[in-house]
């Protein structure tokens, strides 16, 4: 896993002292003894480096979101340098760039916050940072898995103390396993009436909110794997629900889960969004024809008004002041002409500040919803009172209301689930190419007949291994293929896919 091994594991945060918010102007530690360095310094990092990754990132061809999830659940389309993911063909760097980035800037920093003050003996310990740490580092592993599948996990991080510099993968099925244990610990490791989370950029020390958080990727996962594994994720949900006291989860709009970024300093801080394509002037993303079809009448005018959210009204061309789509993946002399005569992203999601969806009540209650429908929860209401509190919950994140005619009264499906959630998610594109992988839905429209889409005109299932996998740790990748239980190639499903 490239560098990772060989590093003790804060040489990577040396270049820190770039930055200058609260949170991270204390790096005043002797390089030559990186041991020194407070986990206060460390876990903002991790933690900014993660979102960034998971949300966007300042870095091109390293943006998982906006060049991969955003376009391949067509939310976005691109209308330039159309190769860079909106032909379902990733350029290798943001396979590469985004592994590397996971484990040696966030999984490798959050160990050590976990050494740090997990452990008794040491100046720093504290049990409640040991908790958030490990949570944290558990949602970057989700991530990581449900885009390749197997992954470096039991083994992953002991390179700088044990010398393991060829860690083992781990199969799915085990990685979720280990997930849902250790998020289970780590909720009920944190005590409300413990000591504070010293520079926590996340929660504000919400001891609280650390345990929603916690318990809500449970439910999360238990809901991914309930078609694979439907015994342990019944007692996921049985457990949680039924003790809220104790497993604490997103119940309201006000302790849904977001990271809030500040204003921008250095290159850091603020929405990668706002970087990317305000502060950067990127212009590459139009909305997406599908998206525009499913919210819009025939003419261009809004039937969903959390449309006015997520879209601009085109600037020019037929539908001028009102909303227009970009088809994906054309030829980049086609896709130019929609430069100014498509819809761009809302202005909502460019702010320098504006917070970034971890998990929404929208997303617990389209889960309780399919638990429901599926019956691996069966203690609480039934799949049409969640699927209406979900889609209202969307529409009230924006302060809108949801239409009383907004849904047909006419039995609920998993296709409906699924169709209304991929609308809640917009801005969460990861976790929107997840849930098609696992289900099918929503059902995408046939490709525009100009589009040059590869990958046999299919969404990537997974990412290829990053090159440097195949030179450092070929014989643990080779063995991570199998486990996969396909080549390694952007067409083999992952475990949990229904």
């Amino acid at each position: 896993m490239k560098a990772l091994y060989l590093l003790p594991p804060l040489l990577c945060l040396l270049f820190l002292t770039t930055s200058c918010a609260d949170g991270f102007e204390e790096l005043n530690a002797n390089p030559n003894e990186p041991e020194l360095v407070p986990p206060a310094t460390i876990f903002p990092f991790a933690v900014r480096e993660a979102v960034d990754r998971i949300h966007g990132h300042r870095t091109r061809n390293e943006r998982l979101n906006l060049d991969g999830g955003m376009l391949w659940m067509q939310y976005f389309a691109r209308n330039q340098y159309v190769n860079e993911g909106d032909t379902y063909n990733p350029a290798a760097t943001l396979r590469n760039g985004t592994w590397d980035g996971f484990y040696t800037e966030s999984l490798v920093n959050l160990q050590s916050v976990i050494e740090r003050t997990g452990d008794p003996e040491s100046r720093y310990y504290n049990p409640n940072y040991a908790a958030a740490a490990l949570i944290m580092r558990e949602y970057v592993y989700s991530i990581l898995t449900d885009t390749w599948g197997a992954i470096p996990y039991t083994q992953a991080l002991t390179g700088s103390t044990d010398g393991n510099l060829a860690p083992t993968y781990t199969p799915q099925p085990e990685v979720y396993a280990g997930l849902l244990a250790n998020l289970k610990t780590a909720a009920e490791q944190l005590d409300p009436a413990g000591p504070a989370i010293d520079k926590d950029i996340l929660f504000g020390s919400d001891i609280v909110q650390w345990q929603r958080f916690a318990n809500s990727l449970r439910l999360r996962l238990a809901n991914r794997q309930a078609a694979k594994a439907p015994a342990e994720s019944r007692a996921v949900f049985a457990e949680i629900m039924g003790d809220p006291a104790r497993y604490p989860i997103v119940t309201s709009l006000d302790n849904a889960l977001f990271f809030t970024p500040t204003s921008r300093q250095s290159d850091n801080n603020n929405n990668t969004w706002h970087e990317v394509m305000v502060f950067s002037s990127r212009e590459d993303w139009s909305i997406s024809t599908t998206l525009i079809d499913a919210m819009t009448d025939a003419q261009g005018n809004a039937t969903d008004e959390r449309l006015t959210v997520y879209a601009k009204v085109a600037q020019a061309g037929d539908r001028v002041g009102k909303y227009a789509g970009a088809p994906n993946g054309l030829p980049e002399g086609d896709a130019v002409a929609y430069f100014t005569t498509a819809s761009r992203p809302g202005d909502y999601f460019l702010g320098e500040t504006t917070p970034i969806p971890l998990v929404t009540l929208a997303e617990i209650n389209f889960i309780l919803a399919e638990a429901a429908l599926d019956g691996d929860y069966t203690g609480g209401l039934d799949a049409a009172a969640y699927l209406e509190a979900g889609v209202r919950a969307s529409f009230s994140q924006y302060g809108l209301d949801m239409p009383a005619s907004y849904l047909v009264k006419n039995g609920v499906t998993k296709r409906q689930i699924i169709t209304e959630k991929w609308k809640a998610l917009f801005s969460q594109g990861i976790e929107a190419w997840t849930e098609y992988r696992r289900t099918g839905y929503p059902v995408l429209p046939a490709a525009d007949p100009r589009a040059v889409m590869e990958n046999g005109g299919k969404v990537p299932t997974r990412l290829r291994y990053p090159e440097s996998e195949y030179s450092l740790n070929s014989g643990s990748v080779a063995a991570a293929v199998a486990m996969n239980g396909g080549p390694d190639n952007k067409l083999t499903p992952l475990w949990w896919a229904e």
